[in-house]
């Protein structure tokens, strides 16, 4: 996966190496204009229009809160400002404006020229999913996808980073035209109120849900871990609640990126996200789900149909393994939707398919040349899960498949089995 940096307006260069304190009271002049060797108090922004609009008395901020300052005169392109909330920011940190407590807006494209480069090195390098910062409207993420559909054999997958107050506005639009969404907390958490993340990245994760689109759930989730062994307890809190809530996934940023323990923070996330979803099986939380249908088709409706019978005798009859073959992911991705007990192993002669479904909750997908002849499916599939270890003689397993065969008519017989290793 790659990710786009997006059209932001960011620190360049602030006259240091590294992080810089900003006091209370200092003057500081942003400015687009590019400078020799260090200028003390002097801030170069990158976008060259960045101080368009802006107006006396408003409010900059620096990543999101690390810094505020008061705009208190315009010197042609350059902002000449009093630091207002003393605090630190690094070199790259992100530029916002506000004013009357809304966000001003410059009205940049999603992706600048040099996301269109990234793009391009990411077909050439056989990415599977691009991360699409900054979206605004639906017809962000289908212009990407019409051009990586001329650009790459393979199908590419968009997801859709969930970061603006512009995007909440047209979210249900953007989930339908992404692969998957990716709640960016701290990007988000500059244009919304601390308060109303949480109640947010509720409703984007049960909307995802709702709509049989995977979500990762990102930033800051234990940021503590940049720099200390171990979590703070609300860090364990708030990765815990992101699993109940049901979130495909969860992703570290720079506790792996750039933190003295990015091995260990792995370690904790796996084992925080595997304890809560314990305990959810033991207090029987999944048969509080209550998901939408989906099917627009009869097939597409006894597909789902088939899948929420199929979870629920799973549970029900404590199978050890759900094998599901199929050709897309999309019976997968249902049965994921549904959140069983027992591992979903999905088998498909789709390799694009088997790489989003890493993406999926639960789904161990597996390339397997998959024939016409279902009994050789299932005794081939059956071997090879028992060699690698994941089930053994007595274990029972429930079948599915959304595969037709290449001679069959067009009403296809569809069923749930379930069968005993011997």
């Amino acid at each position: 996966m790659i990710d786009t940096e997006g059209s932001l307006i960011h620190v360049v260069d602030h006259g240091a190496p590294s992080s810089i304190k900003a006091e209370e009271g200092s003057v500081w002049v942003f400015t687009a204009k590019k400078f020799e060797g260090s200028r003390p108090f002097t801030v170069l922004a990158n976008y060259e229009g960045f101080s368009e609009g802006i107006m006396v008395g408003d409010e900059l901020v620096i990543d999101g809160g690390m810094a505020k300052f008061e705009v208190v005169e315009r010197m042609g392109n350059d902002l000449r400002c009093k630091c207002t909330d003393p605090g630190l920011f690094l070199p790259r940190a992100k530029l916002s404006f506000w004013r009357d407590g809304k966000l001003s807006y410059h009205g940049l494209p999603t992706l600048s020229i040099k996301d269109w480069a990234d793009v391009d090195f990411g077909v050439s390098e056989g990415v599977d999913f691009i991360a699409l910062s900054f979206v605004n409207d639906a017809n962000s993420v289908k212009n990407l996808k019409n051009y990586l559909s001329t650009k790459s054999s393979k199908s590419i997958r968009v997801l859709a980073k969930i970061e603006t107050l512009e995007s909440l506005q047209k979210l249900e639009e953007i989930v339908e035209a992404s692969d998957g969404i990716m709640v960016a907390r701290g990007d988000l958490g500059v244009e919304v109120p601390l308060e109303q993340i949480p109640t947010v990245q509720e409703d984007l994760t049960r909307l995802c849900r709702q709509l049989n689109k995977p979500v990762i759930i990102a930033s800051q989730l234990l940021e503590s871990m940049v720099e200390c062994p171990t979590p703070t307890r609300a860090e364990v809190a708030d990765v815990s609640e992101a699993v109940r809530q049901y979130a495909d996934a969860l992703m570290l940023s720079g506790e792996s990126a750039i933190g003295l323990h990015g091995q260990k923070a792995l370690s904790v996330l796996q084992m925080v996200s595997s304890r809560m979803e314990l305990w959810s099986h033991e207090e029987n939380r999944q048969s509080a789900l209550h998901n939408s249908q989906l099917g627009d088709t009869l097939s597409d409706c006894i597909a789902e149909e088939i899948c929420n019978c199929a979870v629920q005798m799973a549970n029900n009859l404590g199978v050890d393994a759900i094998f599901v073959y199929t050709k897309h992911g999309e019976m997968a991705s249902l049965l994921s939707r549904n959140r069983p007990y027992p591992p979903i192993f999905a088998f498909t002669s789709d390799s694009n398919a088997r790489m989003a479904l890493n993406l999926q909750w639960g789904v161990i997908p597996l390339l397997v040349d998959l024939s016409d002849d279902m009994e050789a499916n299932i005794s081939k599939t059956i071997d090879l899960i028992r060699a690698k270890g994941m089930i053994k003689e007595g274990d029972a397993v429930l079948l599915v498949s959304d595969l037709t065969p290449t001679h069959a008519t067009s009403t296809t017989f569809q069923s749930i089995q379930v069968k005993t290793i011997v």
